[in-house]
């Protein structure tokens, strides 16, 4: 008992009080000391991926470092989708009509998105867009060759949707309703060139 009550006195802190009489405080503290034996604390270190497969990790995982379970993860692609496309497009050749020619002068418009998601460690790809492009040709219009341009609009339309592709053709120039709709026609041709290079993005795309 003396021991334990000269315990409880050593840990008390002795204040003064107004009067300089002095008070006990009912305040008590323990103040741990470091020593030699103690562990030092940890020091943060980067996540190496290698590391990270080695250490326990599915090595086959498709997703981030940092999503090893395969959960949840989608990438943006817009970047190289957009320009994907251009490129192909732009390439298409010329075609020869009846009494016509044509070729694709310009991809004036190529918005939408492109995306790659992992769900449960299985990739999938999508992308939708919408397109315009700019053509020029040369027709024979009332027995007189005419320079022609307009534009082929492809609305909206997503992954797996190409066999159902449609196209818009408008025409800068004036012409009459019979010559419009008899160059429209070879116009609308374009499409099946159109959908070759689109499949071919299509393919590209699931390997990224």
């Amino acid at each position: 008992m003396e021991e334990t009550a000269a315990v409880a006195a050593a840990t008390e802190t002795v204040t003064a009080t107004e009067t300089g009489t002095p008070e006990k405080s009912s305040y008590r503290y323990w103040v741990r000391q470091a020593t030699g034996e103690a562990a030092p604390p940890p020091v943060p270190r980067k996540l190496d991926p290698s590391a990270a497969n080695g250490g326990g990790g599915n090595p086959n995982a498709l997703g981030s470092v940092w999503n090893q379970a395969g959960t949840w993860e989608e990438k943006n692609l817009n970047s190289w989708a957009n320009g994907r496309i251009k490129d192909l497009l732009g390439s298409l050749g010329s075609l020869d009509f009846s009494t016509g020619k044509a070729s694709i002068d310009e991809v004036s418009k190529c918005s939408g998105d492109a995306f790659l998601v992992t769900v449960r460690n299985k990739k999938r790809v999508g992308y939708n867009y919408e397109l315009s492009l700019r053509f020029k040709g040369e027709w024979l219009v009332k027995e007189e060759k005419k320079k022609v341009t307009g534009h082929i609009d492809i609305p909206e339309f997503s992954f797996g949707e190409l066999d159902d592709l449609e196209a818009e053709v408008r025409f800068t120039d004036t012409l009459e309703w019979e010559d419009k709709s008899r160059i429209c026609k070879d116009v609308k041709l374009f499409l099946s060139p159109i959908k070759e290079k689109l499949q071919t993005f299509e393919l590209e795309l699931k390997d990224r």
